[in-house]
């Protein structure tokens, strides 16, 4: 009796068995051809031979160096000859071990885990196998076929769950057929998610050892390769006990397999998880604010061009070494540290917004807060009357906050975050090459986490007496000398239908000397009355016309105020611009910071060439050198290290607006123009006296710093040198001895000379 059931539950289950084939049969060949619309479609044919997952575009500095990447899933490609022999090995005894002998379907799985599920299901429990091989799981991360392409049978669950793993043993056997063993391998390692914003090993295996998937050992793969199913669950960071488990679990099918002797899991099983943790974020790395405005720019180039910059896996080189912006960032970071105790000794308990007479702005942080998107948000949400709003914005909450000692742990309402944040002095600063146009170092700021805005290129304020340049180059060019004289006396400007009706350019002292100056000290020395004398004899619009040829692309009134840089707000990125056309003979070049860009697969798809034009003459651009030179050698720079003027030409110009709300300095040399600008984040915030904010104590140890790190690095090869002199002998003389020796008597100068009661 027993024998007869026996025989008879044998024939139920081949009876079952070839009823589930076929029926299997059935499904694949109708779902391979889509019948009546209930299976969903599968890949074409061209997408199963040319699988293309979600891939980031990397920015690469001139030296190499990769500066961060633009993603919507964190991934970079590797092919398997960059896989370790530990890494394949442990993938293959965990998720797959007969991967080199089935073609895509592994049989002997598929039948294990039908049984396995069968006795689940009987016994009551859920704890379902799905015996699918690497191939197969491929086929589901490149192709999403649990959620794309769901045909009408989608509806019923169970069946929905077959007619998916019939779609992945067709897609499968495809791929298997177009890709070598080891091609499959790689682009599923490619395509895996690992946690903490990590999709691929490559990614992976730098987010948390800092190493690349051809340096993993077996600690380091088993506990990578054991979250492959469960990111969130097995990750090391949030969850390390179960990590740890996790990874025992692998390291023991390793040694199962004679991967490892029973010593060296032993020994494994028992090590902490051995991490070198970092989620790579665009607050992280070098040139955060470079990378910041290059995807404003590289977004409406992908567009333009048919490309997604965030999926297409793009190779961006730039023109930025990531040497020199190293030395550029330590430049900043290290002088506004330093810099930012001054200021916080100076101010001590009081607040550093202040109107004219230094008077604090009583309601300065009520207008401030109003820019703020917590308060755009809260007002949309509850209502620009609302004691809602006001509440939440004095809600303390916890909170990181920048400091240069690093984060502090606080608790801080909206209100108390801006106050604080509004005490910090911000900086920008930019180096190029003046005759290539490329950008070698870009600082936007102090800190990308916590302050977003970039004092570059975005960032525009008054130059000062940086501007003043720009006006000596308009008389120059004009037919003047460096050695043209002038008085230190005051000069009128009418302003008609104003009251007062006149202006007087004031010296930074207050004071009129009445000495004769020649126009290169009197540059140099950063003398407002002759930079008006100039402005008064050329006019308002022909500086204007200079600026423009220069390159400042900003805005500027034709007004006499613009001799000493009021006229208008300036960039950093425009002011290098303008300066390198002197080192540069003239050619202004704008600066530029892409080189090239290449697809996937390394094809280039765009080369990027300098945009310049001819700005000023050459014998024009080397007299402004050797003006700019006046300012180290005698004026406002000479307070320079004297190493940087050892045996070394160098140019520079600093400024200083009203109160010192900004300072600036621009430094040129032979092969590298560099300038930097320091402030608040709002023109009130300033030091209370002008001298404590000038430029030539605020901006200028940052390029000292700087050319002192470049030039000490002899890799660089930028060394120290002089200014090319132009082709063609100069028409004028530069030697003010001999100049003097044959002035003209007619050429002494004449001022509107007004009383001291109507100085402004």
């Amino acid at each position: 009796m027993k024998l007869k059931l026996i025989k008879y539950l044998i024939r139920i289950f081949w009876v079952g068995f070839l009823g589930a084939f076929i029926g299997i049969l059935g499904i694949f060949l109708m779902v391979k051809n889509d019948a009546f619309g209930w299976f969903g479609g599968l890949p074409s044919l061209q997408a199963l031979e040319r699988p293309d997952p979600d891939l980031s575009s990397e920015l690469i500095s001139a030296d190499g160096v990769s500066l961060g990447k633009y993603f919507r899933k964190n991934r970079s490609p590797i092919s398997y000859d960059e896989l370790s022999p530990e890494l394949v090995n442990t993938l293959l005894v965990t998720e797959d071990i007969r991967f080199k002998n089935h073609s895509g379907i592994d049989h002997i799985s598929l039948v294990t885990a039908m049984f396995h599920n069968l006795k689940q299901f009987l016994s009551g429990r859920r704890s379902f196998r799905g015996g699918s091989t690497i191939t197969m799981q491929l086929a589901q991360n490149l192709y999403k076929t649990s959620s794309v392409n769901k045909g009408t049978l989608y509806k019923y669950p169970s069946v929905g769950e077959i007619i998916t793993k019939v779609k992945e043993w067709i897609i499968s056997a495809q791929l298997e057929r177009s890709y070598t063993k080891e091609e499959i391998l790689a682009m599923y390692l490619n395509t895996v998610p690992f946690g903490s914003n990590s999709f691929g090993i490559k990614v992976a295996s730098q987010t948390f050892f800092n190493k690349l998937p051809s340096q993993l050992d077996y600690q380091e793969s088993a506990s990578l390769v054991g979250s492959i199913n469960k990111p969130t669950a097995f990750n090391p960071i949030y969850n390390p006990d179960r990590a740890k488990g996790k990874r025992t679990e692998v390291l023991y099918n390793v040694y199962k397999y004679g991967l490892m002797t029973r010593s060296s899991f032993d020994s494994l099983k028992e090590q902490e998880l051995q991490l070198n943790y970092l989620v790579e974020s665009q607050n992280e790395g070098l040139a955060t604010y470079f990378r910041t405005e290059a995807k404003n720019y590289l977004v409406n180039w992908a567009i333009d061009n048919g490309y997604d910059l965030f999926n297409d896996g793009l190779k961006i080189y730039t023109t930025i070494d990531s040497r020199i912006q190293a030395y550029a960032e330590i430049a900043v970071k290290e002088h506004m540290d330093t810099l930012q105790q001054v200021f916080n000794d100076h101010w001590k308990d009081a607040n550093p917004w202040i109107d004219e007479d230094n008077k604090e702005l009583p309601e300065f942080i009520d207008h401030a807060i109003k820019r703020t998107d917590s308060y755009k948000s809260l007002r949309k949400k509850y209502g620009e009357e609302s004691d809602s709003l006001e509440y939440y914005l004095n809600l303390k909450k916890p909170m990181k906050v920048f400091s240069w000692t690093g984060e502090i742990d606080t608790t801080f309402s909206t209100y108390d975050s801006l106050k604080y944040y509004k005490r910090f002095l911000q900086a920008g600063f930019m180096a190029m090459d003046p005759r290539t146009g490329y950008i070698k170092a870009w600082v936007g700021g102090i800190d990308h986490k916590y302050f977003k805005y970039d004092h570059v290129q975005r960032g525009k304020r008054q130059p000062g007496s940086t501007f003043k340049p720009i006006v000596y180059t308009a008389a120059l060019d004009n037919g003047w000398s460096p050695c043209q004289t002038a008085v230190d006396a005051p000069v009128s400007f009418p302003l008609p239908g104003q009251d007062p009706p006149t202006w007087v350019p004031q010296n930074s002292n207050g004071k009129f000397t009445g000495e004769i100056f020649t126009f290169r000290e009197a540059m140099a020395k950063s003398v407002n009355s002759i930079t008006a004398w100039i402005m008064n004899k050329i006019g308002p619009a022909t500086v204007v016309d200079y600026a423009k040829r220069l390159g400042i692309k900003s805005p500027l009134d034709a007004v006499p105020a613009l001799c000493l840089g009021a006229g208008g707000d300036v960039s950093v990125f425009d002011m290098v611009g303008a300066y390198s056309t002197f080192v540069n003979k003239g050619t202004y070049i704008r600066p530029f910071y892409i080189s090239r860009i290449e697809d996937k697969n390394g094809n280039v798809i765009q080369q990027f060439v300098p945009d310049e034009k001819e700005a000023i003459n050459e014998e024009t651009a080397y007299l402004m050198l050797h003006m700019l030179k006046g300012t180290v050698e005698v004026g406002t720079g000479r307070i320079l290290d004297y190493s940087l003027k050892e045996n070394n030409e160098v140019g520079a110009k600093t400024g200083t607006t009203q109160n010192a709300s900004d300072g600036w300095f621009m430094g040129v040399t032979n092969d590298l123009v560099a300038g930097a600008w320091v402030g608040g984040d709002d023109r009130s915030i300033r030091f209370r006296q002008w001298y404590l904010g000038q430029g030539g104590r605020t901006a200028l140890p940052i390029w000292e710093n700087f050319m002192m790190q470049v030039y000490d690095d002899q890799t660089l090869g930028y060394q120290k040198g002089f200014f090319e002199k132009p082709t063609k002998p100069l028409n004028t003389v530069i030697d003010c001895e001999l100049y003097s020796e044959n002035i003209n008597p007619s050429d002494t100068i004449e001022y509107d000379v007004v009383d001291e009661d109507d100085f402004m």
